[in-house]
């Protein structure tokens, strides 16, 4: 091989060198992968096998690489389940790395453990109170036990991937990534890197009429050196971020060859299916079971009792789903007394009762209540109740196992890969470094994923049978067994002066979990305030459901203060405006609400307006429903909403997402419920456990404030909690009829 003369300069396409590699992270004859680091001290390669496996690759922990056919690859640690999360991330990578949009794409990080953002675990708590009132005690034993689950924090939920990942590693990845590639055109050109712009993916320098496009200068970047704290660019720099751009999952998810975990078919595999029973009643295990009518029918490979759960396993879904139907299985007594929703209930009333107007467990306190009441002019009273809710996503929960040679691969759908990667270690006694979890697209989740049990049953049964197993649970099986939203029974106490303006205000409740500041009135001011929890029983297993405690307390709270406004005689709207004269964002928020619903217009007799705002996961979002009451049972007609979360980067995606979790919310509170009877679930599928139907949606209307020097806000979530209590102080305002009990469909057959 001839030596390169000493003259020559090297070429921009030449092999990546040692100092590059080290320095920026590389695709050998490839690609630039741009090492932001995603957990310090991790070996160099880690990620290799598993970003770039072809041959040669060589690579360090990094969220980008540029290939050489111009091509950005977003490398998101956050699952995608319709939300948008893989496209807004990799927009906001795309904007400071000026790269061209159309030559965009999203790459699943591996849950392999290399891929934890350190931000998430610290930061997964900290949004939450970002905005709470400075008088909240916060349970932090509680916060920083989540924290500590974290630890295996590859998760999305709390609506917090783009406020972590995509404002502390996707941007700071961009623009770490741009300065490298001009400070290699600068080196190559001989001119000033200052001269030197970028646009769509390509490097251009004006004055010497020179233009390159990035892949020209991937190698040549990796030897410059690389800003861990590269300067961000101004929001009036943005090109990408705030544009409504397409969302790069949308082309395979309309042609269907988008892979969602229910699809998996691992190449060489023939799998067997398994279909699964749980015990109706939390706790419970399996006393006997009489399998042989199941082990007569047609494809039945094995029946196996597990001790906590039976399955049948056969050729098909559908035979192990029908011969698991004849399977008849004793469980073992029910370990609570609480059997029946009447018995849940009594179980809430008689810890409040014995809370009394001043105990249980003091959760947010200001002013001095007692002496409030005492100087009150009028004071009012009302307590709310709330069922249990399951997350019914329209995806049933599923997964692939194969267990084998002490290795344990598994394809399912999930929010959180890494602590199903821990659960199956410890279920199948498997070391994690042996265990892969194949991490598809999500058909919904809502909190129902953010859990493990479903995965490590499909291990087990993998095991057991040394079958590839794809494990699908019926809706019937996930209505009945799941994790769900608490029930709950809140009380409150109100002091009114003589003008009518709140002076003390007091709530009591059974069930407290995240976040923090969910129960607590604090975008208002009222000087004197005190929220209590009287611990109760709850019988069913809880799991986070879309927007957590706001989903219950949003309703509790502003029904509340509706309440409060109609005993003053005053308009809802005005009411709460004179009580945010310390909140201008959310002041703003309110007002522009009520002009876009026009909310002072007449309406004819029987129709009416409920308005709401509550603020959760770092945006405001205030609401206003319209509904027709003609009929005697409420008609939605249409909804209006508000939202500032800071900054939204996808203007549409937020508006989805909001429109979302709008319908989300009013589907709850127009239907949700789940019965207990016998200390199980009565509701199976969809034609008891209802959805809103499309001709029963109102006209959604959203509008979107950028108040801009804020942290952002979630988009996921935020939308869910005003409305029910909207709706249902359009139910009062339309007919006099003030609902403290959902949902709202069976208060009126």
């Amino acid at each position: 091989m001839n030596e390169m003369s000493s003259d020559k300069k090297p070429s921009r396409l030449a092999k990546w060198s040692r100092r590059g590699f080290i320095g920026a992270g590389v695709l050998a004859g490839g690609g630039l992968l741009i090492g932001v680091a995603v957990r310090p001290g991790n070996p160099v390669g880690t990620l290799a096998p598993k970003v770039a496996p072809s041959e040669g690759e060589q690579l360090i922990n990094s969220w980008v690489k540029i290939g050489l056919d111009n091509v950005v690859t977003a490398i998101v640690p956050h699952c995608e389940m319709g939300q948008g999360a893989h496209s807004v991330l990799a927009q906001m990578l795309a904007d400071e790395l000026d790269a061209d949009w159309n030559k965009v794409k999203v790459m699943q990080a591996p849950a392999d453990g290399s891929y934890v953002v350190t931000d998430t675990a610290r930061m997964f708590v900290a949004p939450f109170t970002l905005n709470a009132a400075d008088w909240i005690e916060p349970t932090w034993n509680g916060l920083f036990t989540q924290v500590a689950k974290l630890a295996d924090a590859m998760i999305t939920g709390g609506s917090s991937s783009i406020r972590t990942t995509g404002q502390g590693q996707m941007r700071v990845a961009g623009a770490a990534a741009r300065q490298m590639l001009i400070g290699a055109a600068a080196e190559d050109w001989g001119v000033p890197a200052s001269e030197i712009e970028t646009r769509d993916s390509t490097l251009i320098h004006a004055a010497s009429g020179k233009s390159a496009t990035y892949a020209e200068f991937a190698t040549a970047a990796a030897e410059q050196p690389m800003d861990q704290t590269p300067k961000l660019k101004d929001p009036s720099q943005y090109r990408l971020i705030g544009k409504s751009k397409p969302r790069t999952d949308i082309p395979s998810k309309v042609n269907g060859t988008a892979e969602f975990g229910i699809d998996a078919a691992p190449d060489g595999l023939a799998l067997s299916y398994a279909a699964t029973v749980r015990p109706p009643v939390p706790g419970r295990r399996v006393e006997s079971m009489d399998a042989s009518e199941a082990k007569a029918m047609n494809g039945v490979l094995q029946i196996l009792n597990m001790g906590d759960f039976v399955a049948v396993v056969a050729d098909s879904y559908w035979q192990a789903q029908q011969a698991l139907n004849r399977v008849k299985v004793t469980w073992t007594a029910p370990e609570s007394a609480i059997l029946t929703t009447e018995g849940q209930f009594a179980s809430y009333t008689r810890a409040l009762d014995d809370a009394g107007a001043t105990g249980g467990k003091e959760a947010a306190g200001k002013g001095d209540v007692v002496a409030a009441f005492e100087s009150a002019a009028t004071t009012i009273e009302a307590e709310y109740k709330v069922p249990y809710l399951a997350h019914a996503p329209m995806e049933p929960i599923n997964c692939t196992a194969y267990v084998r040679d002490g290795k344990c691969d598994v394809w399912t759908s999930t929010q959180v890969p890494l602590m199903v990667r821990s659960a199956l270690s410890e279920g199948t006694g498997i070391a994690k470094d042996n265990i892969t979890v194949h991490h598809p697209f999500l058909g919904g989740s809502f909190g129902r994923r953010l859990e493990a049990v479903y995965a490590v049953m499909a291990a087990r049964i993998a095991q057991a049978t040394g079958f590839p197993i794809k494990s699908i649970w019926s809706r019937e099986e996930d209505t009945q067994k799941a994790l769900y939203r608490p029930s709950d029974i809140s009380r409150f106490r109100a002091g009114l002066d003589e003008r009518g303006a709140l002076i003390a205000y007091d709530n009591v409740f059974t069930q407290r979990d995240e976040p923090a500041e969910a129960s607590v009135p604090g975008i208002y001011s009222i000087p004197n305030t005190k929220v209590r929890v009287a611990e109760a029983e709850a019988l069913l297993p809880f799991a986070a459901w879309r927007s957590v405690d706001h989903s219950q307390h949003g309703w509790f709270i502003e029904s509340f203060i509706d309440e409060a406004a109609h005993a003053a005689g005053q308009d809802p709207y005005e009411y709460r405006l004179a009580m945010l004269k310390d909140a201008p964002r959310h002041a703003a928020v309110l007002k522009r609400v009520a002009e876009i619903s026009d909310w002072s217009a007449p309406l004819p007799e029987g129709t009416a307006k409920g308005i709401a705002i509550v603020e959760s996961f770092g945006t405001i979002v205030a609401q206003v429903i319209e509904v027709d009451m003609g009929s005697g049972k409420p008609k939605m007609l249409n909804a209006w909403a508000v939202c500032d979360a800071g900054f939204v980067v996808n203007p549409d995606g937020f508006k989805n997402q909001i429109e979302g979790g709008l319908v989300f919310g009013l589907t709850a509170a127009m239907y949700g419920e789940l019965d207990l009877v016998d200390g199980g679930i009565k509701q199976s599928n969809f034609h008891d456990y209802k959805m809103l139907r499309m001709d029963e949606t109102p006209h959604i209307m959203v509008d979107i404030i950028n108040s801009g020097d804020v942290p952002i806000g979630g988009a996921g979530e935020p939308g869910l909690p005003p409305a029910a209590p909207a709706l249902t102080n359009a139910i009062f305002a339309a007919s006099g009829q003030r609902l403290r009990e959902l949902p709202i469909a069976k208060q009126f057959v």
